[in-house]
């Protein structure tokens, strides 16, 4: 057992002594070694040791922590562990946001697209195996876009801290520009799998917060965007960005703001399709929610960006004839969801606050598979109707499919495209007005109704007229009667 002890114990010594000029003698030809780096090294060696000790346990490297060199040209040696995080302190960046830290910052990004690779996601673009950019909770200032240096990668992160534009920074341009800044083949993605993570992003006035162009499954979650003048987010073709748990303003208020009437740019514009926003607060800005691509879904926002009266729009589907949104549990908050010719809208669980409605705007006179079901509108008994038909450019003269029903309405005009009513009178005509009910004039497809008289008589009765939202009902003879209807005006033609 002695001898047995000894032989391991100079094996042990053999290979911490190995690894100690191995770890000195790669930093020394990398960069010299902070304080903490080799208090971290020491730590290291020792975890190794103790596995080598461990009668239990298989010897194993430990994973690598270190970033590379500032330097765009050094590469690890053949061989060792590829490090995956890189620290933006470590290439110079100022946490402190006093000077600029735009080439660090680019230069730790750099680094982090030409990791290698571990294989592919979609044809043509490399996967990172989840290389970060570590932030390290710092505050930097940066005078021009953060970018990736080539096209055709995926599976990074940014994340954990405060980017801040420069009074210099490019008026039209981004803090984050997921955009392609090399050739790429026609009709393929840029990037695939970007994370865009926990960060403050002060567009100081100048430009937008975060570019993606052309980008498949782009995440961008728990960001605060603000001071931007353009776009908060921007997103152009690609597919599947998912925008969540995240806040966007132009200027930073909760509401109540003076120059609230001043508010400008969009918080943030959709120009793709198939995308989603889920959890977001827009609390200023002229639009919250441009979207100009089809197949989007939106849950859990909550808008009050800027106040129906002065001008401003919660959600705007500039898309005609081919809408395909879906809008679910979300507060529209004096703010109104504003849509152009809409084929393919469900708007459903929603709360509707201080007149804000939803309008349904004529472009071409289309309107084709909308549902607007179980919403709550509250207003200030101004009149204001709950759903609004805006034909200023033309009337509605393709309607099928429209579905406006169970909606519930406290000081503002209830519409629906489903309606009952009961009268008592004596006679022999009842006239039923819908007006006040129904969403479009003149279109009643369908009508139920049911005639009950007291007495020991029974007469005969019959509908005599359907038009302008009326149902007129007429009885043989003179007779106190209950008469109920029901209307419907979204039955499919």
């Amino acid at each position: 057992m002695t001898r047995k002890s000894l032989i391991c114990s100079l094996v042990l010594v053999m290979i911490v002594s190995f690894v100690i000029i191995h770890v000195c003698g790669e930093n020394f030809h990398v960069r010299k070694i902070s304080n903490g780096n080799h208090h971290e090294t020491i730590r290291r060696l020792q975890s190794l040791k103790a596995s080598l000790t461990r009668h239990d346990s298989i010897a194993s490297t430990p994973s690598s922590s270190f970033s590379h060199s500032p330097s765009p040209s050094s590469q690890p040696s053949e061989g060792m562990n590829n490090p995956r995080v890189f620290y933006v302190t470590s290439y110079g960046a100022d946490p402190t946001g006093n000077s600029d830290s735009t080439e660090a910052i680019l230069a730790a990004i750099a680094d982090a697209a030409n990791v290698l690779s571990e294989g592919h996601l979609m044809e043509g673009i490399n996967n990172l195996g989840g290389a970060q950019v570590n932030l390290e909770g710092g505050n930097y200032l940066i005078r021009r876009s953060l970018m990736l240096p080539v096209s055709g990668v995926g599976n990074l992160m940014i994340h954990g801290g405060t980017l801040k534009a420069s009074d210099d920074f490019p008026i039209d341009g981004y803090i984050i520009d997921l955009s392609s800044t090399s050739s790429n083949e026609k009709d393929s993605y840029n990037f695939e799998y970007i994370t865009l993570k926990d960060l403050l992003l002060d567009s100081n006035f100048r430009g937008g917060g975060i570019s993606v162009i052309n980008s498949l499954r782009t995440n961008i979650d728990n960001c605060y965007i603000t001071h931007f003048t353009t776009n908060g987010i921007l997103v152009q073709s690609g597919h599947e960005t998912y925008i969540r748990n995240s806040f966007l303003g132009q200027h930073i208020t909760a509401g109540g703001d003076k120059a609230e009437r001043n508010f400008s740019g969009t918080a943030i514009n959709l120009q793709g399709n198939d995308n989603a926003v889920t959890d977001v607060v827009i609390f200023s800005a002229q639009i919250g929610i441009m979207v100009t691509g089809q197949a989007n879904i939106f849950s859990g926002v909550h808008c009050y960006n800027k106040a129906t009266g002065f001008g401003g729009t919660g959600i705007y589907l500039k898309l005609p004839g081919l809408t395909q949104t879906r809008i679910v549990n979300s507060y529209m908050d004096y703010t109104s969801i504003v849509a152009e010719d809409p084929v393919q809208l469900h708007i459903s669980g929603s709360f509707f606050l201080g007149d804000a409605n939803i309008v349904l705007k004529s472009m071409n006179g289309v309107l084709n598979g909308v549902t607007i079901v179980d919403n709550m509108f509250s207003g200030s008994n101004q009149g204001v109707e709950i759903v609004h038909l805006d034909k200023s450019n033309s009337p509605f003269h393709q309607i099928d499919q429209v579905i406006v029903d169970r909606n519930i309405a406290r000081g503002m005009s209830l519409k629906a495209t489903v309606a009952k009513m009961s009268m008592q009178g004596n006679g022999t005509l009842w006239n039923v007005d819908f007006n006040n009910v129904l969403l479009f004039p003149n279109l009643i497809k369908n009508v139920q109704y049911s005639l009950s008289s007291t007495g020991r008589s029974f007469p005969r009765h019959a509908i005599r007229n359907v038009s302008d939202n009326r149902v007129v009902i007429q009885t043989d003879k003179v007779v106190t009667a209950n008469v109920f209807v029901m209307v419907d005006q979204s039955m499919v033609n």
